[in-house]
């Protein structure tokens, strides 16, 4: 899973020792859950109050099975950026249903996928102009390795430090955080990480010229929204060519509209010679992803009649996902919402800093379009500084976690970043309302206030942490 929160260490045990929140899944379907997919994750949902049974989801509005409405500021991770089940698209997957058409044949063209293809490129522009297709972004990142290898001869990676690709083998290569790498095995041999936004760290590796690509996020999102410096990117991307090191953006959380331009990546003047694409691009209803490159890229991997399939995927191109993928294009951009995204992230952003600004634990708000963060920071105060210290000790996500629940019971789902538990990740649909917006600062603000003013936030930490430590 892209872009989640660490995991409690918690054990089947607790599904029948814990209390289930209001609105909860049935017991029957927790434990066939837990019995045969993933018994921590309902222990942790548990732990945290958020394990509810969602009725309906539209939009920015999620509708529990007890009435409760839901505000989503997560959006899945950057998945729902036209928002939850949006009715276009879904009318276009059951026509496309209707059509009974060859969805998974792989003995043909198939023609929505040129259409998407090229659509992508233009949106993307930079020269970039044949797409590879796939079922997530985790498998985009993994073929933008294969063909900078095969691009370039090469067989070095190089990566930006507390970034987050992905959790197959090829991608998790990339990442730095050892919690997502232990046990898992030696992993690709030849990746260096390197700080974000260091470019003279940057150009002393790639004047080695045995780097096959620098893949990196042009804003990292788990390690708690971090914007590079002003230059950074193009600064990157003049180094690799003059290096003969492929710059490929990792836009999987960041694309398709989410900080105002179709990539973020455009607001910096960034030309890659990849792009992988994912998450939002099918309107969260179908898993797809996109790795879009040159030509110069594609002609040295598909290089002959007989290099013609030697990468592919079995649901590359199916026609639900192409069908999909098109219709959300058509809504981002029919509705303009990169342009909403601008406008509203920056509201939201102005607001937030003037809610927030008095509090000594908030130490910044930042992002671009609705791709936004509040980090906060150890306090000074005595009466702050001894509880929060105590839950860091316990486990460095217990501060965050109790923001996530306390806002979940406001009714808002969010989640701190994964790379970084200081950090609160703000990321609505981007069809949020203004009103929406403001419901959410009101309810960070209150949060943030008792925090700072009541022995009941820190009272609460203990309680959610003894019920971990007895998982």
């Amino acid at each position: 899973m892209r872009g989640c929160g660490h995991p409690a260490a918690a054990g089947s045990h607790l599904l029948l020792g814990m209390p289930m929140a209001t609105g909860s899944a049935t017991v029957s379907q927790a434990s066939s859950y837990a019995s045969h997919v993933n018994p921590q994750w309902v222990a942790l949902l548990n732990v945290l109050e958020i394990n509810v049974s969602y009725e309906r989801c539209f939009g920015t509005e999620l509708f529990t099975t007890d009435g409760r409405r839901i505000l989503d500021f997560l959006s899945g991770y950057c998945v729902h950026n036209i928002g939850h089940n949006h009715p276009y698209v879904i009318q276009k997957l059951k026509e496309e249903l209707d059509h009974c058409g060859p969805a998974v044949l792989q003995s043909h063209v198939p023609e929505l996928a040129g259409e998407l293809a090229r659509r992508l490129c233009d949106l993307a522009g930079g020269g970039l102009n044949k797409v590879f297709f796939g079922s997530s972004g985790s498998e985009g990142v993994e073929a933008a390795i294969k063909f900078a290898r095969a691009s370039t001869g090469r067989n070095g990676l190089l990566c930006a430090s507390s970034g987050f690709h992905g959790l197959t083998a090829g991608a998790l290569s990339l990442m730095t955080d050892s919690f997502w790498r232990s046990g898992f095995g030696p992993l690709l041999q030849d990746a260096v990480a390197i700080p974000f936004g260091d470019q003279a760290t940057l150009e002393q590796h790639l004047r080695t010229k045995s780097f096959a690509a620098f893949i990196v996020e042009p804003i990292q999102s788990d390690a708690g929204i971090v914007l590079p410096p002003r230059d950074y990117l193009r600064a990157a991307e003049a180094v690799c060519r003059s290096t003969g090191t492929l710059f490929v953006l990792d836009e999987v959380q960041t694309g398709m509209f989410r900080t105002g331009s179709f990539l973020a990546g455009h607001h910096y003047g960034a030309t890659p010679d990849m792009v992988v694409l994912a998450k939002a691009l099918s309107g969260g209803l179908v898993p797809v992803s996109a790795t879009l490159m040159t030509d110069a890229v594609y002609d040295r991997v598909y290089s002959s009649l007989r290099r013609a399939i030697v990468h592919t995927s079995t649901y590359s191109e199916n026609s639900l996902s192409m069908r999909a993928g098109l219709a959300c294009l058509d809504m981002l951009e029919e509705q303009s919402l990169g342009k909403r995204a601008e406008r509203s992230g920056q509201i939201l952003r102005e607001r937030l800093r003037a809610e927030l600004s008095d509090f000594e634990m908030v130490k910044e708000i930042r992002g671009l379009g609705l791709l936004s963060d509040i980090e906060f920071q150890a306090p000074s105060k005595l009466s702050l500084k001894v509880p929060f210290e105590a839950f860091m000790k316990i486990h460095p996500a217990m501060f965050g976690q109790i923001l996530v629940m306390r806002l979940f019971r406001l009714g808002i789902l969010t989640q701190i970043c994964g790379n970084n538990f200081m950090v609160l990740k703000v990321a609505p649909p981007l069809v949020a309302t203004p009103e929406q917006l403001e419901e959410f600062i009101v309810a960070v603000r209150d949060i943030i206030k008792l925090m700072h003013a009541s022995p009941s936030f820190w009272m609460e930490a203990l309680g959610l942490a003894r019920r971990a430590i007895n998982i």
